[in-house]
């Protein structure tokens, strides 16, 4: 097949970098355009990431030469991309400025960010959970007076352990959701030679994170409204998060307590975990883990070193299911923060709309 010409916005980042590693033989996409800051524009990749690059194995020889275009020049990237992957460093009404501005020119984006995931008409994407959000973009591209081009967003990637996990349990009435996050520094942008303060030691905040834990699983777990404008958020389960930044390099950590309206019994949950079968499996998209969740039995698992890569650092795995002395059930969850996360997430979503035809190539 003829390849997705793909843009990264944001490309020197932690997460462009990773968004640059995962596309270097994805089956469906070509990166075209690498932009970021003006600090950046100009150099050639390998330039722009001079010390700066976050992983053991070498920078993808495709792109160590091409040249990082200005984020800004919206009129030039686009001309080079079928639609464009974004995960920039900007305060949110820049960042929102940006990406509306790519879509305006009929590029759509694929947002890491989080300054649009609230938007009513941005659909804030899990393809195993609410793939059927994807028509609000008709609504978008009218609000936008664009034809082609939309953003669509993942969500923050401290919720993307417990939300796949409790999905699988909504019919049984998820009525309060009591969850702390232990999330790695890598979620910072972070490596352990540039943030030596985190060694020994646990920071209890993270700006913004816990208003996101409580308030995304709403809109994951909402409907479009009738009017087809909007999507309104569920109205249950009432969630309260505590997020921790913890001395781990990858892989964010959930313990999560749950009440139910209809409590289920333990083989109930395990068996819907075990057999949850979602459209992104379906579509075979390349990027879609099997199994999407994983149980394991043994009382000290998952552990981040030993289980963030559960599917390419795709997957969702959970351990240690037990009766709560406060609410029904109590259990742990760990996804790989960078990769479910944040950049592979963000290639998934892509995935899946351009299956879905909302993402079509420009010639």
């Amino acid at each position: 097949m003829k390849k997705y010409r793909v843009g990264i916005i944001g490309a020197t980042g932690m997460v462009g970098q990773r968004f640059v590693t995962l596309l270097e033989n994805h089956p469906w996409f070509e990166i075209t355009a690498l932009a970021a800051s003006g600090r950046s524009a100009g150099k050639t990749y390998k330039e722009a990431v001079a010390g700066r690059w976050a992983f053991s194995w070498p920078i993808p020889e495709k792109v160590l030469s091409m040249p990082v275009m200005d984020a800004a020049d919206v009129k030039a990237v686009s001309a080079l991309c079928d639609f464009v992957f974004c995960a920039v460093a900007m305060d949110k009404a820049a960042t929102r400025e940006l990406e509306e501005s790519y879509a305006k020119a009929e590029t759509p984006v694929v947002s890491n960010n989080s300054a649009c995931r609230l938007v009513a008409d941005v659909p804030m994407l899990i393809p195993e959970i609410n793939a059927g959000h994807a028509p609000i973009i008709a609504a978008q591209r009218k609000r936008l007076g664009t034809e082609r081009g939309f953003i669509a967003v993942k969500p923050n990637c401290s919720i993307q352990s417990y939300v796949p996990a409790l999905t699988p349990l909504r019919d049984f009435g998820l009525k309060a959701v009591s969850v702390c996050t232990y999330q790695a520094i890598s979620g910072a942008g972070k490596t352990f030679d540039r943030w030596p303060e985190i060694l020994d030691n646990v920071i209890p905040y993270i700006g913004g994170e816990e208003e996101k834990s409580e308030k995304e699983p709403l809109k994951i777990w909402g409907e479009l409204n009738a009017d087809g404008n909007a999507i309104d958020l569920a109205s249950a389960p009432i969630i309260s998060a505590q997020c921790l930044r913890v001395p781990v390099s990858d892989g964010h950590m959930a313990a999560v307590s749950v009440s139910f309206d209809r409590k289920p019994e333990i083989p109930e949950i395990l068996e819907r975990w075990k057999n949850w079968r979602t459209v992104a499996q379906a579509l075979a998209l390349p990027s879609a883990p099997t199994p999407f969740i994983k149980y394991m039995d043994e009382p000290d698992r998952p552990q981040s070193r030993l289980d963030r890569d559960f599917e390419k650092g795709m997957g969702v795995t959970v351990g240690r299911l037990r009766e709560d002395s406060l609410f029904d059930y109590k259990f742990v969850c760990l996804s790989h923060n960078t990769l479910r996360g944040a950049a592979g997430g963000g290639v998934l979503s892509a995935e899946l709309l351009c299956a879905q035809g909302y993402i079509q190539r420009k010639e």
